[in-house]
């Protein structure tokens, strides 16, 4: 069977039960009726971003912009209680969206930016809609039922220190340690871990010593010094490996 084109309906439009009908509208319905000039009683997949996803069949359009579906299956794919939450020193890269996509990609649960010491300006005060319209294209194209949730953490490092609290594992990266000190791909995968991440430069030492005060463990990526997109793919690589090792034990 042929892959299926993806759309992304909104959760609050997400349909109760099997037959019913959504209204697909916007960007998405333009790209299925005017790009692909999708007929009447061609099957396609939805995914709310939420874990649901499902068959539809396209019944009828109304302009260009609305497309009238009906349900023919539903799925709903369980958060995962484990996984990688990145939180990312705001750097003024021309990576980000990069970082974004691989998050969605690699099955990261999530991304929070933060002001660090050395970062290039301030990240704005909430997270951008174009970061979830990044998340939302890197969704259709991979198949995940899931996007990570994205936040801004607002007071660098004693903000980090206040959503610490709700993760069972606290790591950095961090310049200082000893090059032995590599991640654990298996403890990555275990519960729910914030791994912080400087922005250029590495985070500074008085940002690296507070951390470690408030318990967190510092980690090497080896000899090099990494780019601030390759850290952050090197740590969801590694999470996703084991927890899909892991999978594959259970079967």
């Amino acid at each position: 069977m042929p892959r299926l084109n993806s759309y992304h309906l909104p959760p609050n439009l997400w349909p109760d039960q099997e037959t019913s009908c959504v209204l697909l509208q916007g960007p998405e319905a333009r790209h299925l009726l005017g790009v692909l000039r999708a007929k009447s009683g061609e099957i396609l997949r939805l995914f709310d971003g939420q874990g649901r996803s499902g068959l539809f069949e396209l019944v009828a359009a109304t302009g260009k912009d609305k497309a009238e579906l009906v349900a023919q299956s539903l799925n709903i794919e369980p958060r995962p209680a484990s996984g990688l939450v990145l939180a990312l020193g705001w750097n003024k890269s021309s990576r980000r969206d990069w970082v974004l996509e691989k998050a969605v990609e690699l099955d990261g649960l999530g991304i929070l930016f933060w002001a660090a010491a050395r970062s290039q300006g301030e990240p704005p005060p909430a997270a951008k809609d174009s970061w979830r319209e990044k998340c939302v294209q890197a969704a259709k194209q991979c198949g995940s039922a899931w996007l990570p949730e994205l936040d801004v953490v607002a007071g660098g490092v004693e903000g980090l220190l206040r959503v610490a609290a709700n993760f069972d594992g606290c790591y950095m990266l961090d310049e200082g340690a000893p090059l032995g000190a590599l991640p654990d791909p298996a403890a990555l995968a275990s519960g729910k871990n914030l791994v912080v991440i400087g922005p250029e430069g590495g985070l500074e030492r008085r940002e690296a010593e507070r951390l470690a005060q408030a318990g967190f463990t510092a980690l090497s990526l080896g000899p090099r010094p990494l780019r601030w997109e390759t850290a952050a793919l090197y740590c969801l690589g590694l999470a996703h490996f084991a927890a899909r090792t892991q999978e594959q034990l259970r079967t």
